[in-house]
């Protein structure tokens, strides 16, 4: 199994959520508090594969997706 992590520019989101659906391994939820605009964005759980399928469907490029050479312990 693969392993990888996400930096989510938390500003430049716009809340739609399409992410949290694209994400296989479900580790993305929105948040309950809010960027200065006013929108609340996806923060990131442990579990992440590296798999890009919420950089690929963010409208706003919000997420830099990173894979690990070796999975954390």
């Amino acid at each position: 199994m693969s392993a990888g992590t996400l930096v989510i520019d938390v500003e430049r989101c716009k809340g739609c959520e399409l992410c949290i659906a694209a994400c296989p391994p479900r580790v993305l939820e929105m948040s309950e508090e809010v960027n200065a605009t006013g929108y609340r964005y996806p923060i990131l759980h442990d579990g992440c594969t590296g798999c890009t399928a919420c950089q690929m469907v963010c409208p706003d490029a919000v997420f830099e997706v990173y894979r690990l050479a070796t999975p954390p312990r």
